[in-house]
């Protein structure tokens, strides 16, 4: 299940990637099948980045890659690369994460190309807010979320940053509803019927990909989104964002 918008980004042929906090590897293996570029995929955990080896082992076994791709165990507060070293940056639900969110975009935009673009993306503050209320397991978890988000307050700073905002998109609304089944049921009782059934139901649909049911996503992530993503670029210009 992918956040980011790779048509928003413009990922090209010849570019170098980051892919921050990249966990399963998800952003970071759609990346390297769409374009012939290089790949950064940085996480602070090992052992997913073990895993995600095997991925790309397996993606390439299968013919299906056309980037290259190195793994890098690091934090978001100390890139280990020097400055302006990448042409676009993804990161994704990292933020929430961090003490210092500030640092981290600070990092972000310094690694950033003069021209390059970054994908940021954030739980939204309404589905965040009540699952923060209905259960304080979902977020007192070793690594768990440590901010909700409030609506703007990302966006004011990325602009504090210079960059400018391309675009703003709200994303799975309907993984809202699961995780407040979730919460609603206790955190740690995923197996619970309601929470089990409806979790069939998203995987289900990611397979299927659902007309009617990507209808219905689309029209609650104007109310309910399980995340916001923004799109920005350091070079000078109008925005156009509303």
């Amino acid at each position: 299940m992918l956040t980011i918008d790779y048509r928003l980004l413009g990922v090209r042929d010849g570019e170098r990637i980051l892919d921050i906090g990249c966990g399963g590897g998800r952003h970071s293996l759609e990346a390297c099948k769409i374009a012939d570029c290089l790949v950064y995929a940085l996480d602070v955990d090992s052992e997913e980045l073990g895993n995600l080896r095997q991925l790309f082992q397996a993606l390439h076994e299968q013919e299906e890659d056309r980037g290259k791709w190195a793994l890098i165990r690091g934090n978001i507060l100390n890139l280990p690369f020097p400055d302006a070293s990448f042409d676009k940056i993804i990161c994704s639900e990292v933020l929430e994460h961090i003490i210092d969110d500030e640092k981290g975009v600070s990092e972000i935009v310094r690694v950033l190309k003069d021209d390059g673009m970054i994908a940021v993306s954030v739980p939204s503050y309404l589905p965040e807010a009540i699952c923060w209320k209905l259960s304080r397991d979902y977020h007192n978890q070793p690594g768990g979320h440590i901010r909700i988000y409030k609506n703007g307050e990302l966006a004011s700073k990325l602009k504090q940053n210079n960059l400018i905002i391309n675009a703003t998109r709200h994303k799975h609304a309907l993984h809202s509803i699961y995780w407040i089944f979730r919460c609603l049921f206790g955190y740690g009782r995923e197996k619970a019927i309601i929470p089990s059934l409806y979790y069939r139901f998203l995987v289900w649909d990611l397979k299927t990909g659902t007309r009617i049911v990507r209808l219905i996503d689309d029209f609650l992530n104007h109310i309910f989104p399980k995340s916001i993503a923004f799109y920005a670029s350091k070079v000078h210009g109008e925005s156009n964002e509303p």
